[in-house]
């Protein structure tokens, strides 16, 4: 027995790093790469094991490892719902409420037509006062004048996109 485990020591730590690599992966942040070198180092342990014992032993590897990755993803996943991760600080636990002062971004399309002046110059972007009412804007590629007339083309967004009157769009 011991010298059945000697001899496949390096398919048994290919494994063995491959899965602790992969749970690494699946419960704390990063780029990818744990689950990238997880994968490699499985891919490694089912080749070593093609070579030594065959093809018929590589496909039975790849099986067991497959099987063994969808295990561990569902325990992942059940923990991110209803087990300790779900706890964690990588989930928002807390709704972002108008009444906590959270405020999305309003509806600017009423702007669309309007006409008003630019009391900042647009160098693309600046003030422009609507009805009493300054906004940011932005003009749609020219430096318009501080005290010019403009009129706003588009809303994307929260952003007024505006031209100078009499000017061509």
């Amino acid at each position: 027995m011991l010298d059945f485990i000697v001899t496949n020591l390096p398919i048994i730590v290919c494994i063995a790093a491959g899965l602790i690599l992969l749970v690494i992966e699946m419960f704390t942040p990063g780029f990818g790469v744990f689950g990238l070198s997880g994968i490699a180092s499985l891919t490694v342990s089912v080749v070593l094991v093609w070579g030594r014992a065959g093809a018929l032993a590589g496909v039975g590897l790849l099986i067991v490892n497959i099987a063994l990755i969808t295990i561990m993803l569902s325990v992942a996943l059940r923990s991110a719902s209803v087990g300790r991760l779900s706890r964690s600080a990588l989930i928002l636990h807390e709704a972002e409420r108008p009444e906590d002062g959270y405020l999305a971004s309003s509806d600017l399309s009423a702007y669309i037509g309007k006409i008003g002046r630019t009391p900042t110059g647009l160098r693309p972007s600046g003030i422009a006062e609507f009805e009493g009412r300054r906004v940011d804007v932005v003009s749609n590629g020219p430096f318009i004048l501080p005290g010019a007339e403009v009129i706003v083309e588009t809303v994307e967004g929260s952003k007024i996109v505006v031209r100078e009157t009499g000017k061509d769009a």
